[in-house]
């Protein structure tokens, strides 16, 4: 079996969309049982020189979806998305999902050998397609999930592995 673009980098993407909309969920779940303001964690933070929880999730569509945009273009910088609270990240999230599951397979794989170039302030970085999935968009996707859930559950959000894993793809 071969794996294409499209395979590498949405099936991914999904998979790790989809899951850690679902831990959104539980996270939205556990605070409003609680009786706690969902938006308290969007300002929360694993160590004081890392990220905030708004970032880390702004990062998992930025280096999804936005990494297949930034393939489109040829152009991939830091995101910029404006403060969002707790149920706007989750709707970003969902939004996110959608549109990657409306990506057809032969829409992605026309991308492959594309060249696209990471701007960061006067720094350039050039890539091709599948290189920047492989080497760059995917390491900071999983990074970037992890730590949103990593700080769910420091909030005490009852999750676990499989809730960050999500849907095995069988067969």
């Amino acid at each position: 079996m071969s794996l294409s673009l499209y395979d590498v980098s949405v099936g991914s993407y999904i998979q790790i969309v989809e899951a850690t909309s679902r831990f959104l969920q539980k996270g939205a779940e556990h605070f409003a049982a609680a009786g706690t303001d969902a938006d308290d964690v969007v300002s929360k933070r694993l160590h004081p020189d890392m990220f905030d929880f708004h970032f880390q999730v702004v990062c998992v569509t930025h280096h999804s979806l936005g990494a297949i945009e930034g393939i489109k273009t040829g152009v991939f910088s830091p995101p910029s998305y404006p403060q969002y609270g707790y149920a706007d990240l989750q709707k970003l999230t969902n939004e996110t999902l959608a549109t990657l599951k409306g990506l057809s397979t032969d829409e992605v794989n026309a991308l492959a050998g594309n060249r696209l170039v990471f701007k960061l302030g006067g720094n350039e970085i050039p890539f091709t397609a599948e290189n920047f999935v492989l080497s760059f968009s995917l390491p900071n996707f999983y990074f970037h999930a992890t730590t949103a859930y990593d700080i769910l559950r420091m909030q005490g959000v009852p999750v676990g592995k499989r809730d960050f894993i999500g849907a095995l793809k069988m067969g």
